[in-house]
């Protein structure tokens, strides 16, 4: 009896396609770890700047001669003038425009003296010191009269008795350059009128009074003056009685320093 051959198959082994599908997922899964990761573009290019950076290289100099060695003698240069740079220069003028600021500010602070000294004088001369009270802030001299001597109750209209104060006061202001900003101040207790709906309207009309009647009766430039309506924020004592009512309602005619004028 004879024995049969076996045959044998044509192409690659059996075991070579499991292995390369084993291999084919291996390579598949490196792929899905590789995509899932993310490279630090930052951290990479500080790495690759690094490298580009020469001063890194002038400072650890390689023991290769450069092919351009007047390039690292170039930076030694530059390199040698910022060790010579002085920082003082810098701090002294800071300290000369430090000491310009304190002369301008004491020389203002003079005048400011001076200007108060040369009001008092005229408001005794002139007898109005009973009427009218001077004192001086950081912005100027500042003259104080109260509504009594202006104007009537909830009213924005001069009266005839105040009109000889405020041209006394044009008087002192022809005399001197300085700017003039008019202020308006009233108590707390509300008003509701057709003209002046609230406090911010007569106040500020009063102030507005006051500066037509110095430009009608005398020679000034307009733009010399301004008008401020304050209401009831700024009183100087507590609304609590009918006499600090009435010290609150008032008028004041700030003459400015020459610093806040140039402003």
């Amino acid at each position: 009896m004879k024995l049969r051959k076996k045959k044998q198959s044509k192409g690659s082994p059996k075991w070579m396609t499991t292995f390369a599908d084993m291999m084919t997922l291996i390579l598949v899964f490196f792929i899905l770890l590789f995509s899932m990761s993310q490279i630090d573009a930052a951290r990479f290019e500080a790495v690759a700047e690094s490298f580009r950076n020469r001063m890194v290289f002038d400072g650890f100099p390689s023991p290769v001669e450069m092919d351009q060695p007047s390039d690292s003698s170039d930076m030694r240069d530059q390199l040698d003038g910022m060790e010579q740079f002085d920082p003082d220069f810098f701090e002294d003028e800071e300290d000369d425009e430090t000491d310009f600021d304190e002369d301008e500010l004491e020389e203002d602070e003079d005048s400011l003296d001076e200007l108060l000294q040369e009001v008092e004088m005229f408001l005794e001369d002139n007898q109005l010191e009973e009427v009218i009270s001077a004192n001086r802030t950081d912005q100027g001299v500042v003259l104080i009269l109260q509504e009594r001597i202006l104007f009537d109750t909830g009213e924005a209209v001069i009266k005839s008795e105040g009109e000889p104060f405020l041209d006394k006061i044009a008087l002192l202001l022809s005399n001197i350059p300085n700017y003039v900003r008019v202020e308006g101040h009233t108590d707390d207790r509300p008003i509701s009128t057709p003209e002046f709906p609230s406090n911010w309207e007569l106040s500020g009309a009063r102030a507005s009074s006051v500066i037509r009647h110095i430009i009608d009766a005398n020679d000034f430039e307009e733009d010399r003056f301004m008008a401020v309506g304050y209401g009831d924020t700024r009183p100087i004592v507590p609304n609590d009685s009918p006499e600090n009512w009435q010290r609150n309602r008032r008028v004041e005619v700030v003459i400015l320093s020459l610093s806040e004028s140039t402003d």
